[in-house]
């Protein structure tokens, strides 16, 4: 029997109707052999001290103060640019007969949801680390905590999700392979590398949006990602003119309040263009749109908006005129 992240608590391979005897059982099954790591987190080398200082420092383990449970935590050896590393590619797969069968944890039981229904959550979602590295998922995979997957109580496995920190407004896409977070107070786990990008490492939990990418969203994903070079090719534009340059404001960080995140960019000059166009095609739907830069990309965001539910009436008011739905940030 293969545990996860929160022993006893967090299950995975569970067959129909499971019932959890009792934990002194679950910790019985502790001492069964753990299977071999992926070769993703074997470096073979010890860590630089510079690369190691790019990522945030942890709380000791079982300090308290969140981060990891017990011997949980980051790896010794970490592959070099884990910021680097992609997002999950959707794809509509087949699901697992095995892996998405109902079950019950605790007393409580699971339905995993097997239609092609939209889902969005928000709640607090947190990670897990070296201690489950290359262990079983319930998908029957090995757990790669340098690769961006994430565990989740009913979302089919596979499937994918895009997750959003509501705090920074940082936004992954993730592939849904394992089970948990069995705590009333969570929504999902991701992989270390995947919360290190959402930027709440640190922290060890975040509060996070969850929405489900549905059949319809990957191929709107994969259709943008595949023409996108060739239109880049076409249409790329030109260095941002210094009299327009100077026009410009400085990209700055957002006032407090609710915001919509409209899009991201690698260059500023882009970023400010798509600003022009969509200030003028929805011009008193929406708040002032203004270019905030984090890290390498130029963020598009309007608001302030006074509080959450006025930024969502906005944002559907995109999605029902056949734009795309924007995210929802507290910054």
């Amino acid at each position: 029997m293969q545990f996860g992240k929160y022993p006893p608590a967090r299950l995975v391979n569970l067959p129909y109707g499971v019932v959890l005897l009792s934990a002194a059982l679950l910790w019985g099954c502790s001492s069964l052999p753990k299977t071999a790591t992926p070769t993703s987190g074997q470096s073979g080398t010890a860590v630089k001290q510079q690369h190691t200082a790019r990522y945030p420092a942890l709380p000791a383990a079982g300090s308290g103060r969140g981060g990891y449970y017990k011997d949980d935590g980051p790896g010794a050896n970490p592959p070099e640019d884990l910021l680097a590393i992609p997002d999950a590619d959707p794809k509509v797969e087949p699901y697992s007969t095995r892996a998405n069968r109902p079950y019950v944890v605790f007393g409580q039981t699971y339905t995993p949801i097997m239609e092609e229904v939209p889902l969005r959550q928000r709640g607090i979602g947190s990670w897990y680390g070296q201690k489950f590295h290359g262990q079983k998922t319930s998908s029957g995979e090995l757990y790669d905590m340098y690769q961006m997957t994430a565990a989740h109580p009913t979302l089919p496995i596979p499937s994918y999700a895009r997750v959003t920190n509501q705090v920074n407004g940082n936004q992954v896409i993730v592939r849904i392979n394992d089970r948990g977070p069995f705590h009333s107070s969570r929504i999902i786990d991701l992989s270390y590398v995947a919360a290190l990008k959402l930027g709440y490492l640190g922290k060890g939990s975040g509060e996070l949006e969850v929405e489900r990418l549905l059949p319809a969203d990957i191929a709107r994903i994969q259709s943008e990602k595949h023409s996108e070079p060739q239109l880049l090719a076409k249409t790329q534009l030109p260095p941002m003119p210094v009299a327009m340059a100077a026009a410009e404001p400085d990209v700055n960080r957002a006032d407090n309040g609710f915001y919509l995140q409209l899009g991201a960019y690698g260059q500023a000059y882009n970023a400010h263009s798509m600003r022009s166009q969509l200030a003028q095609n929805w011009a008193g739907t929406l708040q002032p749109i203004e270019v905030v830069q984090t890290g390498a990309l130029y963020r598009l965001y309007s608001g302030p908006y006074m509080n959450r539910t006025e930024a969502q009436q906005a944002a559907q008011k995109m999605q029902s005129s056949g734009a795309a739905m924007p995210f929802i940030v507290q910054r």
